[in-house]
């Protein structure tokens, strides 16, 4: 094998990568249940427009982002996750968010993150009236 034959390998594997942004990681883990748009399809998968801001209001809601099984077990490491959360929440969410919001952090995530729901939708239903017709 030639000089070149080894080099080339060894230049790719130097090359920097460059992170998927928020949006890519919510269509490539997301956009399965909840559609490219975030719509969802009521009553088991929620819409992601306005209601998150809406469900921030009361603080069990604020975990349970995190620890839906989708979102928990997500092939993205705890910053990823992070990004794509607050991603959301501010392309569907902005207008409904609580006056105090903070975003999401890393190390917050990674907390909840560790505690996958077995029953979001009666987490839901029990903490978050609101999404029952």
């Amino acid at each position: 094998m030639t000089r070149l034959a080894y080099l080339v390998p060894a230049l790719l594997l130097s090359l920097p990568v460059q992170a998927a942004s928020p949006r890519t990681h919510y269509l490539l883990y997301c956009s399965g249940c909840h559609l490219v748009s975030g719509e969802g399809n009521h009553p088991n998968v929620p819409t992601l427009h306005n209601e998150l801001g809406r469900m921030l209001s009361v603080p069990e809601m604020r975990s349970y982002l995190v620890q839906i099984p989708g979102a928990a077990q997500a092939p993205i490491n705890d910053a990823e996750l992070t990004a794509v959360i607050n991603w959301v929440l501010q392309q569907w969410n902005s207008d409904t968010l609580p006056a105090d919001f903070q975003p999401y952090q890393a190390d917050e995530v990674s907390a909840a993150r560790s505690h996958i729901l077995a029953d979001p939708l009666r987490y839901r239903s029990t903490h978050w009236k609101a999404l029952d017709p």
